[in-house]
């Protein structure tokens, strides 16, 4: 086997990978967003979650895919990690389908009517309608269902290069020498790991194996170990898919890992150690690309078997791998408080929403001093915790926005319809303010990644902008977390002198820049932090005044510019005054 052939065959493994996305990706967008759908809302049980998984997996044709959708659906809290376990399982069983796809490569072309049916004349037809298709209709789903023929024609080519390659090897002592070594169980194992790893793909793996098995050289003691290690080796995308996610998601990911690992542990020492007294005669039986499909169908099975009743020993057992952190707990208790069956009861499902609204807004608030931090000292696992906690941010408002719609249906006096609109509409803002807090995180990230340092004059300017920023901030949550009126009243006009604030550092800044004190790079950064900074005291000024218009008059958030000229007061100005004092640029 010569360089020509070690490139026909990277080339043929490069065309199977490219051919199998580009299947599975226009299958998805044939379905669209059903697959997803159908995977979160109908695996209430671990039996629908096994067949889902498997329908899923066959029809994308990845088994890390499905893992990985379903890593975030548990991410975000749409999915249970016991739902998560049966589609994981069946992933498994799914992803073997396309070992049976492969087969229909090796089919072997007769004579006259009979070569019409072989392998490369319909991989034609079926390349020459999906290009018809993809380049000649206008409507979408045709065009998608090209593209669906496309990547099987890909995945076909790639399959049939692989084997033209590989086919110099049935010759080669030497390839039978080496590839014989990989009939010890622990070594055959590491290969199909380490290749799928690689790959990151099984069903790449399962498709080279098929390939090679066309030598001759590839025999049942061979091929079974390496069958083993392939499911190991794909866990590999899912578990790098977890990272950044919160606790169940990243236990999500590792039960991908722990099944096949299980898998290849039970079914390694049952079969090793009943043959050490039996010696199985067909352990040095010729594998084909058929009996390989065969083979690593049937292991995923028995290990879904074997492991389906045990599916709550397996959320405990993962439990315990990974425990949970206090703020996960935190989360769930508080989400837990908003429950459908006080939806009857307004009184009291306000005052829960009200309680999570709080644990979401000292989040928010949190999160806001954590990004502006980074600008003093950057550090990557604080800016991946803000990155985190704006997860868990848009988890609460999820699920409080979903509750409270559910709520507005019930029956309320005008009061509690008041304050259940207080509490919808405020929602959204400490949202925002979170959004803010990632742009000023990722603008962090951005001078650190450059090495941009702004100069002493802004630096000092930024210093007296975001203690006004940090007070506010303080001032609005604590304000509407108390009930404070009297406080509330002094946000809008802290929020004004910070208006001014942001004008006037943008002015000094383009002085600087014209100066050369200041980069064209650095001012863009810079303008881009005072926007966020300044966006982010305006949703502080939103919350205060809902809370005034609230206790004033009817709710309505189109009256908030109104009210902001109704609050000009004498009072108004003194605070006016006194802020524009303290937070003065010297």
């Amino acid at each position: 086997m010569d360089i020509s052939n070690v490139l026909m065959l990277l080339g043929g493994v490069a065309l199977f990978l490219f051919g199998m996305t580009v299947m599975g990706e226009a299958l998805k967008k044939v379905a669209g967003n059903k697959l997803e759908t159908i995977l979160y809302k109908l695996s209430s049980t671990p039996i629908k979650g096994i067949l889902l998984g498997t329908f899923v997996t066959a029809v994308i044709q990845s088994s890390s895919a499905t893992t990985v959708m379903v890593v975030g659906f548990v991410n975000s809290g749409m999915m249970k990690v016991m739902q998560a376990i049966g589609v994981i399982m069946g992933a498994l069983i799914g992803t073997s389908v396309t070992g049976w796809v492969l087969t229909l490569s090796y089919m072997e072309s007769g004579s006259g009517i009979a070569s019409l049916l072989s392998t490369a004349t319909l991989t034609a037809v079926v390349a020459i309608i999906g290009i018809v298709l993809r380049m000649f209709c206008k409507a979408k789903t045709k065009r998608n269902i090209g593209e669906i023929l496309l990547g099987f024609a890909v995945l076909m080519y790639g399959m049939t290069a692989m084997s033209g390659a590989v086919s110099p090897l049935k010759e080669s002592q030497a390839f039978k020498d080496a590839i014989s070594s990989f009939s010890n169980p622990i070594l055959g194992i590491l290969l199909g790991a380490v290749i799928t790893a690689v790959l990151q793909s099984a069903s790449a793996s399962v498709g080279i194996l098929q390939a090679l098995s066309v030598t001759g050289a590839i025999h049942f003691s061979t091929a079974y170990p390496i069958i083993l290690g392939i499911g190991i080796g794909a866990a590999v995308p899912v578990l790098l898919s977890a990272i950044g996610a919160n606790t169940n998601g990243k236990r999500t990911a590792v039960i991908y890992l722990l099944t096949d690992l299980l898998g290849a542990i039970i079914w390694g020492i049952i079969f090793y150690s009943v043959n050490a007294f039996v010696h199985f005669d067909f352990m040095h039986h010729i594998m084909n690309p058929v009996s390989i499909a065969l083979v690593n169908t049937v292991f995923r099975i028995l290990t879904v078997a074997v492991l389906f009743p045990f599916i709550k020993l397996i959320e405990k057992m993962i439990c315990r791998i990974i425990p949970s952190n206090a703020d996960d707990e935190d989360d769930l208790a508080n989400i837990e408080k908003l429950e459908e069956r006080f939806l009857m009861y307004p009184p009291i499902a306000i005052e829960h929403s009200k309680m999570v609204l709080f644990a979401m807004a000292d989040k928010t608030r949190k999160n806001v001093f954590r990004a502006m931090h980074l600008f003093e000292d950057f550090d990557t696992s604080k800016y991946d915790k803000v990155k985190t906690k704006e997860d868990a941010i848009d988890k609460y408002e999820d699920k409080l926005g979903t509750y409270l719609v559910k709520l507005t249906g019930a029956d309320m006096s005008d009061a509690e319809t008041k304050e259940a609109s207080l509490v919808l509409h405020t929602i959204s803002d400490f949202e925002r303010i979170g959004d803010h807090a990632v742009n000023i995180a990722e603008l962090a990230q951005e001078l650190h990644d450059k090495k941009l340092v702004f100069s002493e004059g802004a630096k000092q300017e930024l210093e007296v902008l975001f203690k006004a920023v940090i007070e506010i901030v303080d001032k609005s949550f604590h304000s509407f977390v108390e009930g404070d009126l009297e406080r509330a009243h002094r946000v809008e006009p802290h929020r004004e002198i910070i208006t001014s604030l942001c004008a006037e550092l943008k002015l000094r800044h383009i002085k600087r820049v014209q100066k050369g004190e200041c980069g064209l790079e650095l001012g863009f950064i810079f303008n881009d932090l005072l926007m966020n900074l300044e966006r982010i005291s305006g949703h502080c000024s939103n919350i205060a005044i809902a809370m005034i218009e609230l206790q004033d008059a009817s709710y309505q958030t189109h009256e908030y510019e109104n009210t902001v000229h109704e609050m000009k007061t004498e009072s108004y100005k003194k605070y006016l005054e006194k802020y524009e004092a303290r937070y003065e640029i010297k």
